[in-house]
């Protein structure tokens, strides 16, 4: 990003910034507030659900709006619905949860538009909650359709964009329907924070600053290795993508995931890191398995000298060791992707150690951003959410703004 790129975007947050006044500011007394939220939560088979970070997450907001006398109409998508009702997808399983979160009764409207969901809004009164079916039932969401983020708007008085998780796409609830709402139109403050938090990353980051990445795949990560490269001390790299990294080296990675076509890739990253003065650590070793299991065999190796058959499905204590050493030496830390495949008990260690590790330094004063997805799932499992600075609750959304792209659902509601 070139210099005067840098300049005119703190120049549009601190507007941004400005806004968020609004939440604290709006006088929300008799009014029924559309509030997109981010429920995309996971459930077991009996669709009860396995974490609702992001549901406690949207409490705040919706808690302001009731207590200054206001109603809430509570929107949201969940999963990737193919065509029409999927009753796994409904936000039906959502309500007793919700209620006894909000400690009130929430109501529910079995679609997100028409005369139910008109009828359901009309009716409320002052403290109610009311939960619309999920949007992506219909598909005019996705396509970003105006007519049905007209028909979405006509429910309430105001509008409260609180769904960082969904802020990168185009979507009629989270950008355009705030075209309808000119005045009465604020982020929420889980979507305040969220902001805050990443331009507290990428501008006022004290060093060293380490960014720790994993994941399977290289190539979801070019765009934020490229922009960090220009920020941070450190990169440590582990998951899946390191091996990629470790075939560039020439090293035998056995079955373990490659992306071919991103060896050369990796082979300049390396040198325009050395170039930048960036350390790049790569595992040193391997737990490795003789299958995708958790009851595989195992054994310890040498990252570069996986045999033949077999895969690296976590980081080894060597490397461990010295990710650790790097993480607990820093003064700002981004955590994007696991070390290892860490759903899957044999294989949790480098992850949890290096959740442990992250936790440590920022009791020791460092700041810490947790970047969604599977690193706030690895922090929750480990139980040290309340110990690292701030875990967000969106993934691609907080990649993309690292990356220095313009998200939808934050520049639609600056635009009149």
């Amino acid at each position: 990003m070139h210099r005067w790129e840098v300049v005119i975007r703190e120049i549009i947050f601190k507007s941004i910034f400005v806004r968020m006044a609004d939440m604290d500011t709006f006088n929300f007394s008799d009014k029924k507030v559309l509030v997109r939220v981010d429920f995309n939560v996971p459930f077991d088979s009996q669709f009860h659900i396995t974490d609702d970070t992001r549901i406690k997450a949207s409490l705040p907001t919706i808690n302001k709006i009731l207590a200054e006398g206001g109603s809430v109409i509570l929107m949201s998508h969940l999963g990737r619905p193919k065509a029409g009702y999927e009753e796994k997808f409904s936000l039906s399983h959502l309500v007793a949860h919700l209620s006894k979160l909000l400690k009130v009764n929430v109501r529910f409207a079995t679609d997100c538009i028409g005369p139910e969901a008109e009828r359901a809004a009309r009716e409320l009164q002052t403290g109610d909650v009311l939960l619309l079916e999920n949007l992506r039932f219909h598909p005019q969401e996705e396509k970003g359709d105006k007519d049905f983020a007209r028909a979405l708007a006509g429910l309430g008085d105001a509008y409260v964009n609180d769904a960082f998780g969904t802020a990168h796409r185009a979507h009629a609830s989270t950008a355009v329907i705030a075209q309808f709402f000119d005045g009465n139109k604020m982020f929420g403050f889980l979507m305040a924070d969220e902001i805050n938090n990443a331009e507290h990353l990428l501008h006022n980051a004290k060093h060293p600053f380490t960014a720790i990445l994993g994941g399977a795949k290289v190539s979801d990560k070019i765009l934020i290795i490229e922009n960090l490269m220009e920020k941070v001390d450190h990169m440590v790299i582990g998951g899946g993508m390191a091996f990629t990294f470790i075939k560039g080296e020439g090293g035998n990675i056995g079955s373990s995931l490659l992306e071919a076509d991103k060896v050369e890739y990796t082979t300049m990253l390396k040198k325009k890191a050395a170039d930048k003065k960036v350390s790049i650590s790569l595992p040193a070793d391997a737990v490795a398995a003789d299958k995708f299991a958790n009851d595989a065999n195992t054994q310890i190796c040498e990252a570069a000298n996986i045999p033949d058959g077999w895969m690296g499905l976590d980081i080894g204590p060597d490397s461990v060791k010295r990710f650790c050493e790097v993480i607990r030496n820093s003064k700002t830390i981004l955590w994007n992707g696991p070390m290892g495949v860490f759903e899957m008990s044999n294989f949790a260690n480098g992850t949890k150690e290096v959740a442990h590790a992250i936790a440590e330094a920022t009791s020791a004063g460092a700041y810490s951003l947790i970047g969604g997805g599977d690193s706030a799932a690895a922090i929750n499992k480990f139980g040290l959410a309340n110990q690292v600075s701030y875990v967000s609750t969106g993934g691609g959304a907080l990649l993309e703004f690292i990356e220095g792209k313009e998200l939808p659902g934050i520049r639609m509601m600056m635009e009149n």
